[in-house]
């Protein structure tokens, strides 16, 4: 499971944005592979998001990607969940103006919905899960959450979907406001990835 002598780690995922933070909050953490996403490797049907939960999506695709390319396989579902609305967007935090992955649309929408809200009931939080699955059925999930509030209007131009308009607890300043390497400290993905990396560390040594 190697290319030279660094081991292969599929990135079950075809965006881009996510393919590049996961490289830098893998390498910070030293955990030395070869992250392809996996059109590198394999064609793969796009998976349904049909799951419940952020975990749920993620095994989801972490499993057909293991499956498809025989290699330990990784994958996250994240979301923004906002109190006003119970929670939501959550797992349909990419598709919640009804086209997958329109960011300006799901921002508009978001807060279009939103402009009643007062400041102080604005509250809303980052959701990651983060999955490893093995082509022998091993599997874990790791989870991770950035809290803060939400701003009325997008603010930044780094980052990508929802990261302009949260401004995580105890910031002036968004999500997109913010480095690379200021945002992967502290981010929902960087957290559930860091929690990850012990089993990916033993399964890629092994």
């Amino acid at each position: 499971m190697t290319t030279g002598e660094r081991p292969v780690l599929v990135l079950a995922t075809r965006n881009r944005h996510k393919v590049a933070e996961l490289s830098r909050i893998l390498a910070a953490a030293g955990l030395e592979i070869d992250l392809h996403p996996v059109d590198d490797l394999a064609r793969v049907p796009d998976v349904a998001e049909t799951g419940l939960t952020f975990a749920d999506n993620a095994l989801l695709k972490a499993r057909a990607v293991a499956a498809a390319t025989g290699r330990p396989a990784v994958a996250d579902d994240s979301g923004l969940c906002v109190d006003a609305l119970a929670g939501m967007p959550g797992v349909f935090s990419a598709r919640w103006a009804g086209r997958h992955g329109d960011d300006r649309a799901n921002l508009e929408l978001l807060l279009a919905q939103l402009s009643d809200v007062p400041d102080d009931m604005r509250g809303a939080h980052f959701a990651c899960a983060a999955a490893l699955v093995t082509p022998d059925g091993r599997e874990v999930v790791e989870e991770g959450r950035l809290e803060g509030t939400l701003t009325r209007a997008p603010r930044g131009t780094s980052g990508f979907g929802y990261d302009p308009v949260l401004q995580p607890t105890g910031e002036t300043r968004t999500t997109a406001e913010m480095t690379a390497e200021e945002k992967d400290a502290i981010s929902h993905r960087g957290r559930a990835f860091r929690a990850l990396v012990p089993h990916l560390a033993r399964e890629l040594d092994g």
